[in-house]
């Protein structure tokens, strides 16, 4: 039997629960909504060695509040690429695998990119790649409030509302100050786990 497609919002470095989806089911992204501000859209959560860190793409929106995601424009006169590399850095050059994947992602980190939706899908299909994740992805042609045949996680995702699931813990940089803090950008589990990644994605079934 086949597996209902997903429809999902694009995420920067996507936290572990959003891209479990890619593992396990088809999905399409969506590219006709008007951008939500304060979303996965375009920032992520990282460990640091305080807790939690937020990292936040500076954005701007040609056509104020009716611009759509796809129009986004990354606002690289404040070299926010060069603050997020260092804080991803920080969090996780002791990590495991760090070293490893490091050069895999490091080049991401310019001014090579000025929309945010583009940007988001090549780090995702770089995640992919590493991962040895073949996703079936496909993006929608219009937008649909309520679209029949598919299951809507649109606004399922947020960094200020933990999904209620029990994510299985694994060891991170920083266990021994904060405990386990779950479904962390994906990057967390990658550089942690290294190849063990996939493996971890493959036990969340969100639905």
């Amino acid at each position: 039997m086949s597996k209902k497609t997903i429809l999902l919002p694009i995420a920067y470095l996507p936290p572990v629960s959003w891209f479990s989806l890619l593992l396990k089911h088809p999905v399409r992204i969506e590219r006709h909504e008007t951008y939500q501000r304060q979303s996965y859209r375009n920032r992520c959560l990282i460990y640091s060695e305080r807790g939690i860190l937020p990292l936040s793409i500076p954005v701007s929106k040609p056509n104020g509040n009716h611009t759509l995601t796809p129009e986004v424009n990354i606002y690289n006169d404040e070299k926010w690429y060069l603050k997020h590399w260092r804080a991803i850095r920080s969090a996780y050059e002791a990590s495991p695998y760090f070293l490893y994947y490091k050069d895999e992602f490091k080049d991401f980190f310019n001014d090579g990119f000025e929309k945010l939706f583009d940007f988001d899908m090549q780090l995702i299909f770089k995640l992919c790649e590493i991962m040895e994740i073949h996703p079936q992805i496909s993006f929608t042609d219009k937008f649909e409030k309520d679209p029949a045949g598919i299951i809507d996680l649109r606004n399922t995702f947020s960094p200020k509302k933990p999904l209620p699931y029990p994510f299985p813990g694994y060891m991170q940089v920083f266990s021994s100050r904060h405990g386990f803090l779950p479904d962390l950008s994906v990057t967390d589990l990658l550089f942690n786990l290294g190849p063990e990644s996939k493996s971890y994605l493959s036990k969340i079934s969100l639905i």
